[in-house]
């Protein structure tokens, strides 16, 4: 609920800038903050996951030499 209000605030104070009031930005800031604590967590582990994948890459090339497909 806070976090609604502080962004509606924010969205308001850059609105009135141009001087036409501020309750389009009020509602675009508040849409951010809606869009934005479901996009950042996912960004995380979607960046989390891409970086897994590259060590466990690395870390099994390195140490078993690339696959050949020989079986060997």
């Amino acid at each position: 609920m806070i976090g609604k209000a502080i962004a509606g605030w924010i969205g308001s104070r850059i609105d009135r800038r141009d001087g036409e009031g501020g309750a389009l930005g009020a509602a675009v800031g508040v849409a951010t903050w809606e869009v934005a604590k479901r996009v950042v967590p996912a960004a995380f582990v979607l960046g989390a996951g891409a970086v897994g994948a590259a060590y466990l890459r690395r870390r099994l090339t390195t140490e078993h030499g690339p696959d050949t497909g020989l079986g060997a």
